[in-house]
């Protein structure tokens, strides 16, 4: 995973608009439900996709600051890793996943986070639960096994926002089939699905935009409590006992570099490229100014990709080229934030 997406913890959350289009394909029963996010985040899109029926709501979220966030919206929050927490099977109608966008190490071979989701988690939804699936148009490809021998009624939809645009955001509708329904796939059924899920990965830009209005609406099956237990290690409480142990202060002499000072005044005037290495090497990081405009400064180098499009015969080119750039953040005492590029 790339730095952003690391610092992220892996959280893409959903646009508020595609939230609410969501909403629209999923038709509630009047008695009660229940309902699963195991990548909850702050929990915003989760609400608005099971609002204005009677659900019990349950969430996963492994950063400590995001799950206290989702609490104040969805009662029932395990904080920990999603892959370390077991459930009942076939205990919700709803599954909502949003998964983590990475690769996930494994003890024979490697894997996709999505994929590795999906696997542990569709097994939590009854039989004729809905899958409500949000990952990149090119992963289909690795999730579509699943898919093809677990869920029927499945539409693909690409969505439109431009957070979603950037990530190349699709999202899957599903229902769980029921063991009569799976004995009754053959392999052929199984592998023209695979290779139609395949051909979607390879061309998902042209998969059809998700509508306002759907055709067609998803029936969530009625449900009742469900019980969660986290397996993991409490890593928060890890984190703040770990500076108190010896063994960590003797390696971390070895292990982190004493922060580097530079003080006095340079024989020579700096010119803009002094400036500029001093500057992303951290030695221009600190505090400045004093009274309203007193402020923490951060530089940092950032990788920028240029575009460019040539159109000859009707065929366009486009080129990308990577180059690198300055970024300063600033925080002011007021609390304002500034990002200079």
């Amino acid at each position: 995973m790339r730095f952003e997406g690391k610092s992220r913890l892996g959280f893409y959350p959903l646009p508020l608009s595609e939230a609410q289009r969501i909403r629209g394909f999923l038709m509630f029963p009047g008695t009660p439900s229940s309902a699963i996010d195991p990548c909850v985040g702050d929990g915003v899109a989760f609400e608005v996709i099971t609002s204005g029926a009677e659900v019990l709501r349950y969430g996963i979220e492994l950063d400590a600051y995001r799950a206290e966030q989702a609490r104040q919206r969805i009662p029932n929050i395990v904080q920990g890793n999603t892959l370390e927490v077991q459930c009942s099977v076939e205990c919700f109608g709803l599954l909502y996943l949003n998964p983590p966008y990475d690769w996930a190490l494994g003890p024979a071979a490697s894997r996709r986070t999505e994929q590795a989701f999906l696997s542990h988690t569709y097994r939590w939804l009854k039989p004729g639960g809905v899958l409500v699936f949000v990952i990149p148009g090119e992963r289909l490809a690795e999730c579509s096994q699943i898919l093809a021998t677990h869920f029927r009624d499945v539409r693909v939809f690409r969505l439109e926002a431009p957070e979603c645009v950037r990530y190349k955001q699709v999202i899957a509708f599903g229902v769980r089939r029921n063991r009569r329904e799976k004995e009754r796939l053959t392999d052929s059924d199984i592998t023209q699905a695979r290779l139609y899920y395949a051909s979607l990965a390879r061309n998902s830009s042209q998969i059809a935009v998700l509508p306002s209005e759907p055709e067609t609406r998803y029936e969530v099956p009625a449900g009742g409590p469900a019980q969660l237990v986290y397996r993991g290690l409490p890593l928060d409480e890890i984190e703040d006992l770990l500076q108190q142990s010896a063994a960590y202060r003797q390696a971390g002499r070895i292990l982190f570099a004493e922060p580097v000072s530079a003080t006095g005044r340079p024989l020579t005037p700096l010119h803009a490229g002094h400036v500029g290495l001093l500057a992303c090497s951290g030695l221009l990081n600190g505090i400045f100014w004093n009274n309203d405009d007193r402020h923490i400064s951060f530089w940092q180098a950032v990788k920028v990709v240029d575009k460019t499009e040539e159109e000859e015969d009707g065929v366009i080119t486009v080129r990308e080229k990577e180059r690198f750039s300055n970024e300063l953040t600033v925080v002011f005492s007021t609390g304002q934030v500034a990002i200079l590029k």
